[in-house]
């Protein structure tokens, strides 16, 4: 029996790539994003357009659409990164990163959780630049920030949702040519994105809240 996985910031990048993988496992995937591309539409999924989780409009259109499907994965993709230094630090697109990359993903959570189906998995793609122990270089201080910030709320949604059966995964998803960081990667938004797919789909409860590359290597926190 296929699943329904619900998948936000679907329109590109990584988030159009596990939305094809997952599409080609079968599933029945809910493509969330804010204006689909061609390349979406093209798709047999359910797009569901006008979906910026940073925002209540946004949170409403996905409960909205959402309403009366019971999930099997949610997969909190959508992000964002700017750039900060010391001696040039903006507050405003700290602030920008901490509301999409850590508030969003746990809005999107609360949002959905009572229709999380008993043993469904939540995964929230979040980046080793959220790790303090890994931070060799220092600045991009609003996107380390905002990730380490989405790293805690995972570890405790790991807890509250146990009770449930449900096991959630914290991904980094590898250094990905993607618009974000302008093409300059090393793996493709492809192979990250199957390798990430397969990563949810080996989860369990006895790994969750572990923090994982793409590549199955533990990450430090």
């Amino acid at each position: 029996m296929s699943k329904n996985v619900v998948i936000t910031g679907a329109n590109r990048g990584i988030g159009l790539a596990m939305t094809k993988h997952f599409l080609a496992q079968g599933e029945q995937v809910f493509a969330l994003c804010r204006q689909a591309s061609a390349e979406l539409s093209a798709l047999a999924v359910n797009v569901i357009e006008n979906v910026d989780v940073a925002s209540e409009s946004g949170l409403d259109t996905m409960v909205s659409a959402l309403a009366g499907v019971s999930i099997d994965v949610l997969v909190c993709n959508a992000g964002i990164l700017r750039d900060e230094s010391l001696g040039k630090l903006s507050i405003a697109t700290i602030r920008e990163q901490f509301e999409v990359n850590a508030l969003a993903p746990l809005c999107v959570v609360e949002r959905l959780h009572t229709q999380l189906n008993p043993g469904a998995k939540v995964a929230l793609i979040t980046s080793r630049m959220g790790s303090i122990a890994d931070n060799s270089s220092g600045g991009r201080y609003g996107y380390r920030m905002s990730k380490a910030a989405l790293n805690a709320a995972a570890m405790s949604l790991r807890h509250d949702l146990a009770a449930q059966n449900i096991a959630v995964g914290i991904y980094h998803p590898g250094y990905v040519q993607t618009d974000m960081v302008n093409y300059g990667g090393d793996i493709s938004a492809n192979e990250a994105a199957g390798k990430l797919v397969n990563l949810i789909n080996q989860l369990t409860m006895a790994e969750s809240g572990v923090f994982k590359h793409s590549n199955g290597s533990v990450l430090p926190w």
